[in-house]
This record gives structure tokens, C-alpha cells and sequence, in this order.
């Protein structure tokens, strides 16, 4: 009979080595497929990213694009054409920055067209999208008010000319909703709410021709 073959230290280590290899080989050969499909999972995945950020980079200039036809409309008086191509990115393009601005716009264009609910209407939406764009919130509060003006509701107006001026306290056009604001408490007979603002423009508009105007107005329809 032959004895036991006694192994050395180095021939256990490669026997040990040997059968990990062995073993890892059969690993990945029972698991291929599923390294193979998450590899493929992960290409997807980019793709889909690049693409839709692709998408959306083009979605965007086309919108821009659009949104600069409708105001050239606007600014050409093309009202009615203003209106379609500002509508249409709103529903088109609903989400990007000159979906919001045609929003706002789609307000000022219905304003000049005497149209006042639904320039009441975008306004406030423009309103309630909450922009950091404080100069046309303000202008869509003033823009509000304005339509409510037109149409003898100077009450309202004139609240909402008081909204214009908190937007912004130090904004370029403050001084003029105060003006506004005091104008439609006094066609409300609401002198009251009148002299608040007049008193305001007295203080904060000395020498300027806000409160020229504010005199004249207030010396006016007190007597």
C-alpha cells in the first residue's frame, strides 16, 4: 500500500488557489446573463438622460422661438395673431420659463384688446405661479387693477394697485400705483384709503412729479 502523500504549504496554496479560481469561473459563467443585462440596464438608463435632456434643450428653443413671434405680434399691434401664438406656447410648451412669460403676456395683449376677464384671468395665474420676476407681478396686480378701473370698479382697483406696491417696495413703478391706488380711492369716494397714499407720496415722493400730480388730484375731487 502507498502512504499519504504529504502536501507542502506552497502546494496547498495553489491547490486552494486553483479551486477559487475555478469556483469564480463557474460564478460568473451561471451569472453572465444578469451582469450582461445590468450593463445593459445602465447604457439604457443613459441614453434615456441624454436623450431627454437633448428633448428638452430643443423643446425649450422652440419655445423661446415662439414666444418671441408673439411678441413681435404684440409689439406690431397684431393682436388677435398675438393671442394665438402666445396660447400656443402655453399649451405646447406648458413648464419652461416662455410658457410663463407668454402667460403674462397673454394678459397684457387681452388688456389692450378691452378683454378684462381674461386679463384678469392670466394675470392672476401668472400671479399664482409665484415668479421671482417681481417687476411683472407687480405689473399683473397693476394690470388687474387696471382692467377693474376701466370698468368702474374702483374699489378693487384700487386694492389692487396697493398689491402692485408691496411686490416691491423699491421697484421702478411703485411710485406711480401709489399714484394709481389713491386715484380709484378717490373716484370710490374712499378718502380714507385716499389720504394713506397721499400721505405716502407727500413723504416719500417730495419735489417729484408724482406728487405734482397727487396734489392737483387730491386738492381737486376734496373740494
Amino acid at each position: 500500500m502507498y502512504g499519504k502523500v504529504k502536501l507542502s504549504k506552497k502546494q496547498i496554496k495553489e491547490d486552494k488557489f486553483t479551486t477559487f479560481m475555478l469556483t469564480a469561473k463557474q460564478q460568473f459563467t451561471d451569472a453572465w446573463q444578469y451582469y450582461a443585462i445590468g450593463f445593459v440596464v445602465v447604457i439604457l438608463i443613459v441614453s434615456a438622460v441624454v436623450f431627454f435632456q437633448d428633448m428638452q434643450e430643443s423643446q425649450a428653443k422652440e419655445a423661446a422661438d415662439v414666444y418671441a413671434q408673439g411678441v413681435v405680434e404684440y409689439r406690431q399691434t397684431n393682436y388677435q395673431n398675438a393671442l394665438l401664438t402666445l396660447e400656443r406656447v402655453i399649451n405646447e410648451f406648458g413648464g419652461t420659463e416662455p410658457a410663463l412669460m407668454a402667460t403674462y403676456m397673454m394678459g397684457k395683449t387681452n388688456l389692450m384688446t378691452r378683454n378684462y376677464p381674461e386679463a384678469q384671468r392670466y394675470f392672476e395665474m401668472y400671479i399664482s405661479k409665484k415668479s421671482s420676476d417681481k417687476l411683472r407681478t407687480a405689473a399683473s396686480y397693476a394690470g388687474i387693477a387696471t382692467g377693474l378701473e376701466n370698468q368702474g370698479k374702483y374699489a378693487e382697483a384700487g386694492a389692487q394697485f396697493v398689491a402692485a406696491t408691496k411686490v416691491d417696495e423699491n421697484g421702478p413703478l411703485v411710485g406711480d400705483y401709489h399714484f394709481s391706488a389713491m386715484r380709484n380711492f378717490l373716484a370710490a369716494a374712499d378718502f380714507a384709503a385716499a389720504q394713506i397714499e397721499y400721505d405716502y407720496i407727500l413723504e416719500n415722493y417730495a419735489t417729484t412729479n408724482i406728487e405734482t400730480r397727487a396734489k392737483l388730484l387730491f386738492a381737486e375731487k376734496k373740494k
